[in-house]
C-alpha cells in the first residue's frame, strides 16, 4: 500500500527490556516479555512511558501546525460562552453556563414561578449567554473547583426536594473515585460531611435526611449502595445492599414518583431489581424477580389508577424485549404462574430499550431500522383492550437520534434531545398528548449554535450496506463533503466499536467537520456486537461470535475501497476502548488494507486482563467475551484473536495508540505492551507510536480545550497519514 512517510525517520523508539513471564491456562503457555510494564509505581516504568511520549512527539512534530489548525477550527465553530436549556426540578430551573476561556461548566439555578398554566409553567426562562438572570444562584463553578488540580470531573449532583441542600461528587485524578461534599444553598456554606471514594450517582431521600451513593470494590466494580445520614459520622453510613457476585454490576435511582429507591443489579445477560419503599424504610429491600430466573429486565414501581403496579421492560420470551405490567401480588408466585399484562408487544424488527412513566403517560424508547426513537402512551387504559395507540414525535431526516433527556413525574412535557450527523444538537420539549391535542406538540427550545459559517448543506450523509463474508448485510453511515467527486481519489476513515450492545447513533460532531473539509470520507460501521439492529445483532458479535465484529469492519473497509469515492491505498481506521480491541484485531487480520490505525484507550491485551479477576472490571467482562478461566473453549477462542497475542510478521501500517496513565477501565499497560510487540515483529518501516496522557482517565484529560487538542491530535495523525492535510476549495471556517 502506498503510504505517506512521516517526516522524522531518525527518531529511535524506546525499547523496553524483556522480562519473560509465563502465563499458563488450560495447558497453553504464553510467554509475555512486557508484563513488567504493569508496575505503575515503578520509576523505570514511568520513565519508559515518558520516553514513549518523547518518541511520539518527535515522530509527529511536523503535524503540529495541522493540529493547531484543527484545534482552531473546532474552537472557531464553538460558541464558547453558552448555556444549556434550563430544566425544571421542583421549584427551580437548573442549567449550566460555559464561558469563553474557561475549561469547565458553571452550574446555576433560578427560582421557578407557577401561574396555573401547566405548559407555561414548564416553559424554560429565556437565558442569554453571558447575562445573569435576576436571582441566579451558582451551585458549582467547575473552574474554581479545578483550580490547581491536574484533573477535574463531576460524578454526580443532587438537590433535596426543598431545594436547600446540594451534594456533588468530584474526581481530581481521573481514577473515577469521587469525593462528595455538601453545600447549604441558603448560606452558601459547605457542611462538614465529606464522603471519600464514592462512585458515580447521588440521590437524596425525599425527606432530605439521607444521601444514597455507591462504592466500588478493589476491581472498580460498584458493589455497595450506602446511605449517609446528614450530620452523622461517615464511618456509620448504612450499607443498604452489597453485591458479592464479581460478575454483577450495581446501581440505583429513585423511581419516577420518588416513592421508591430502585436498585439495579445485573450483567449483559440477566438482572435483578430490588425496591425500597420510603414510606416503609425499615422494611428493607424486596426483590422483584430473582436473578435465578435469568431474565434481563428493568422494573419501575408506580401507581396506575391508584393501584400499586410494576412496569417491566423484559426479555421473557422476547429477545428484543417488550413492556408488561404486573401486580405486586403476582410477583410472589412462581414465574411460570404469574399473569402479566402486555403493553408493548415483542417484535423481531423493533428493539425496546427502556420504559418509564410520568403522572399521565408511559414513555418508551425503541430502536427500529437502526434509529432510536421515542413513543408515548396514555396511562389511562394501559394494559387493557382500551389502551391508546402510541404517539411518536415526528422528525424529517432519515438518519437521526431522538431520546428522552429528562422528565419530571408531574410535568406536562418531556425533555427530548435530537441530533443527526449534520444537525447540531437540539433540545425539544414534547407536550404530552391530550384529548385536545392528540398528537402532542414538539417545541424547539434550542439548537446548539455552530459558528464559522457552518451550513448543513455543505455535507452529505447516506445509509449504505456492506456484505460480510457470511452474507450478512452490515449498515454503514457514510459522511462526506458535498463538493467531493466520486472519482476514486479521496481519502477515507472507517470508525467502529461493536461491543456491549452499544449503538453508534447519528450525532453531530464539530471536530469531524475538519476531516470532511479535507476531503476525507468517513464511514461509521454499525458492526455486529453493537445494538443497531436489535438483540440478535449484539449476540452475533459477542462471546464465540466475536470475530464477526472484526470481519464486519473489514467488509466495511472493502465497501469503501470499492465505492468509487476513495483510493484504496488511502484508508485509515479508528476506534476506542473495545473499539481499540477492534483496531488491534483488524490490524492483525488485514494490515494491508489500512494506511494508518488510531487505537484510543485500546483493549488490546484482552485475554490477560479477563484472566485476572482482581484487575479492574475483569469479572464483569465474562458475559461479554466468555470466561476463559473456567471455559477452555472461551480461552482458545479469545487466544485466537486478542491483538497482543496475534501479532505476526507482516508490514503493519502507521499505528497510534492513545491512552491515559490513570485509566481504570483499560489500563495503560495494554497499549504499552502492544506497541513494543508490534515494533519487534513488524516487517515494515511505518512508525508505531504511543501517546499517553499522564493525568487523564478513560476519557482522556478533563478540560474542554484540552479535549479539543486531544481530538485534533488524533485527526491530524489520520489526515497526515492519508496525505489529506489541505482543505477542499471553499471548505473550512468562513
Amino acid at each position: 500500500m502506498t503510504q505517506t512517510p512521516l517526516q522524522n525517520t531518525t527518531a529511535v523508539p524506546p525499547v523496553a527490556k524483556k522480562v519473560p513471564f509465563a502465563r499458563e491456562h488450560h495447558g497453553d503457555v504464553f510467554v509475555d516479555n512486557y508484563e513488567w510494564l504493569r508496575e505503575k509505581e515503578s520509576p523505570e516504568v514511568v520513565e519508559h512511558l515518558k520516553a514513549e511520549n518523547a518518541y511520539q512527539e518527535s515522530v509527529t512534530a511536523h503535524q503540529e501546525p495541522l493540529r493547531e489548525a484543527i484545534f482552531q477550527e473546532i474552537k472557531g465553530r464553538t460558541q464558547e460562552t453558552d448555556l444549556s436549556v434550563p430544566g425544571r426540578k421542583d421549584g427551580w430551573w437548573y442549567y449550566t453556563r460555559s464561558v469563553e476561556g474557561k475549561e469547565y461548566g458553571i452550574q446555576c439555578r433560578v427560582q421557578a414561578r407557577d401561574s396555573g398554566d401547566p405548559v407555561a409553567d414548564w416553559t424554560p426562562p429565556a437565558v442569554e449567554p453571558g447575562v445573569n438572570l435576576p436571582g441566579e444562584e451558582i451551585l458549582l463553578d467547575g473552574n474554581a473547583e479545578a483550580e490547581g488540580r491536574p484533573f477535574f470531573s463531576v460524578g454526580g449532583t443532587a438537590v433535596t426536594v426543598d431545594g436547600n441542600l446540594y451534594a456533588y461528587a468530584v474526581d481530581n485524578s481521573g481514577e473515577e473515585r469521587f469525593k462528595v461534599r455538601f453545600k447549604d444553598l441558603r448560606s452558601g456554606e459547605l457542611l462538614p460531611d465529606v464522603i471519600e471514594n464514592a462512585f458515580y450517582g447521588l440521590a437524596f431521600s425525599p425527606d432530605g435526611t439521607r444521601l444514597f451513593y455507591t462504592v466500588v470494590d478493589d476491581s472498580w466494580r460498584p458493589y455497595q449502595v450506602k446511605a449517609h445520614v446528614l450530620g452523622a459520622p461517615v464511618e456509620q453510613d448504612e450499607v443498604l445492599y452489597q453485591e458479592d457476585d464479581p460478575a454483577m454490576w450495581l446501581g440505583f435511582e429513585l423511581s419516577s414518583d420518588r416513592r421508591h429507591l430502585v436498585l439495579s443489579i445485573g450483567c449483559s445477560e440477566f438482572s435483578e431489581t430490588r425496591l425500597l419503599r420510603f414510606d416503609d424504610y425499615d422494611a428493607g429491600l424486596s426483590t422483584v424477580i430473582s436473578r435465578d430466573e435469568h431474565l434481563l429486565y428493568e422494573a419501575e414501581p408506580f401507581l396506575l389508577e391508584g393501584r400499586e403496579t410494576i412496569l417491566l421492560t423484559h426479555n421473557k420470551e422476547a429477545i428484543n424485549s417488550m413492556v408488561s405490567l404486573a401486580d405486586p401480588a403476582e410477583l410472589a408466585k412462581p414465574l411460570g404462574e404469574q399473569q402479566w399484562r402486555t403493553v408493548v408487544e415483542h417484535s423481531d424488527d423493533v428493539r425496546v430499550n427502556g420504559a418509564g412513566v410520568t403522572a399521565t403517560h408511559l414513555v418508551v424508547s425503541v430502536r427500529q431500522d437502526t434509529i432510536e426513537r421515542v413513543q408515548v402512551i396514555p396511562l389511562a387504559g394501559l394494559g387493557t383492550p382500551g389502551q391508546a395507540p402510541p404517539v411518536e414525535p415526528a422528525f424529517e431526516e432519515e438518519l437521526y437520534t431522538a431520546g428522552v433527556s429528562g422528565s419530571d413525574y408531574e410535568a406536562p412535557v418531556i425533555r427530548m434531545g435530537y441530533t443527526s450527523y449534520f444537525t447540531p444538537s437540539r433540545v425539544y420539549d414534547f407536550v404530552l398528548p391530550t384529548t385536545e391535542q392528540p398528537q402532542g406538540e414538539l417545541l424547539l427550545r434550542k439548537e446548539s449554535p455552530v459558528l464559522g459559517g457552518y451550513s448543513a448543506a455543505d455535507y452529505v450523509a447516506t445509509r449504505e450496506w456492506a456484505v460480510a463474508d457470511d452474507g450478512t448485510r452490515v449498515p454503514l453511515s457514510v459522511l462526506r463533503h458535498a463538493s467531493l467527486r466520486q472519482d476514486s481519489t479521496a481519502a477515507g476513515l472507517v470508525y467502529g466499536y461493536g461491543s456491549y450492545e452499544v449503538s453508534m447513533d447519528p450525532g453531530f460532531g464539530v471536530a469531524r467537520l475538519s476531516l470532511l473539509d479535507r476531503g476525507i470520507v468517513m464511514v461509521i460501521a454499525h458492526i455486529r456486537g453493537g445494538g443497531e439492529l436489535g438483540r440478535h445483532w449484539y449476540e452475533d458479535g459477542k462471546k464465540l461470535n466475536k470475530k464477526n465484529t472484526f470481519t464486519d469492519f473489514v467488509a466495511a473497509t472493502d465497501w469503501l475501497a470499492s465505492s468509487g469515492w476513495v483510493a484504496p491505498g488511502r484508508i485509515a481506521a479508528m476506534g476506542g476502548s473495545a473499539g481499540g480491541l477492534l483496531m488491534g484485531a483488524v490490524a492483525n487480520l488485514a494490515p494491508e488494507k489500512y494506511a494508518a490505525v488510531v487505537a484510543q484507550v485500546p483493549f488490546v491485551d484482552a485475554l490477560t486482563t479477563i484472566l485476572d479477576p482482581e484487575l479492574p472490571l475483569s469479572a464483569l467482562e465474562w458475559e461479554e467475551w466468555g470466561n476463559p478461566i473456567t471455559d477452555p473453549e472461551a480461552y482458545a477462542y479469545m487466544k485466537s484473536y486478542t491483538p497482543y497475542e496475534n501479532i505476526r510478521s507482516v508490514a503493519y501500517p502507521k499505528i497510534a495508540a492513545v491512552t491515559s496513565f490513570n485509566d481504570t477501565r483499560v489500563l495503560y499497560v495494554e497499549p504499552a505492551k502492544w506497541v513494543q510487540a508490534l515494533r519487534a515483529v513488524t516487517t515494515g518501516a511505518e512508525p508505531v507510536v504511543m501517546k499517553i496522557e499522564m493525568d487523564g482517565g478513560h476519557g482522556g484529560a478533563s478540560g474542554r480545550y484540552v479535549q479539543w487538542r486531544e481530538r485534533a491530535w488524533d485527526y491530524a495523525f489520520v489526515a497526515d497519514s492519508l496525505d489529506a492535510t489541505e482543505l477542499l476549495p471553499g471548505a473550512g471556517l468562513k
